[in-house]
């Protein structure tokens, strides 16, 4: 049996979950300045819509957060993409705009616990908890994980990759999909990155000798170095789906 347990009830686990869950994410990707403006407002607003996901035996199995938000239902009011959810959520909230929708912004299961079914199981309970709270649309800016080895592809083209059984080619959106999920659109621009030369030289264990396009280790897209202004710029896609 496992147990989805908001953060702010179970700080015991808050050490632990910052060592396991940040391995699995490439370092850039914390290093959106933009998202780095709203997270404490996110964190002090919304602490009911972060989780971790607990076995009977209280062994920490998985985290995930969200925010809640106000959409029309359609494509064209669809966020940016998961910056832009943020940046929404946290000024919606401060406007005082009533939320109807749920996004599942991010979720983790430690990697020795992986390929047994949790992401579902956490999934599953955060949206039903999202809808019983009486957000009743639920939707997700998705990472796609083998975008990595496709970084040239444009997402566009990535996200209508199937397999043989008609089921997406990408291992987490198919999860997603088996799970009664719909992709909606592509979200082209959903997190900016920058930093200098060396920042990025160290969060991705390369050199850079010299301005250009680069493909990076676990980039869904190229990065763009520019010597002359001392700027990395990565702008990673994601593909929005919806749950409910």
């Amino acid at each position: 049996m496992y147990e989805l347990i908001p953060v702010q009830q179970a700080p015991q686990y808050d050490e632990e979950a910052g060592e396991r869950f940040a391995e699995e994410w490439p370092e850039f990707i914390f290093h959106d300045v933009e998202v780095r403006k709203y997270t404490d407002r996110r964190q002090e607003y919304f602490p009911e819509w972060e989780f971790y996901l607990v076995s009977d035996d209280e062994r920490l199995i998985a985290g995930c957060w969200g925010v809640p938000l106000a959409w029309d239902g359609t494509v064209e009011d669809l966020p940016g993409g998961f910056t832009d959810s943020l940046v929404r959520s946290v000024l919606g909230y401060e406007e005082g705009v009533v939320p109807n929708t749920f996004v599942l912004m991010a979720a983790a299961v430690r990697s020795d616990e992986q390929g047994r079914g949790h992401a579902g199981r956490v999934i599953t309970s955060v949206r039903d908890r999202a809808v019983a709270g009486g957000l009743r649309q639920v939707i997700a800016p998705v990472r796609p994980t083998l975008k990595s080895s496709y970084p040239l592809t444009p997402i566009e083209t990535f996200m209508t990759w199937t397999r043989e059984d008609g089921l997406p080619l990408d291992p987490w959106i198919r999860t997603h999909v088996r799970l009664g999920a719909e992709l909606l659109a592509p979200a082209t621009a959903s997190q900016t990155m920058t930093g200098t030369v060396a920042d990025w030289e160290k969060w991705t264990s390369m050199p850079f000798p010299s301005s250009g396009t680069y493909v990076i280790p676990a980039g869904l897209t190229v990065l763009e170095i520019d010597h002359a202004t001392n700027q990395g710029i990565y702008t990673e896609p994601n593909v929005w789906m919806r749950h409910a």
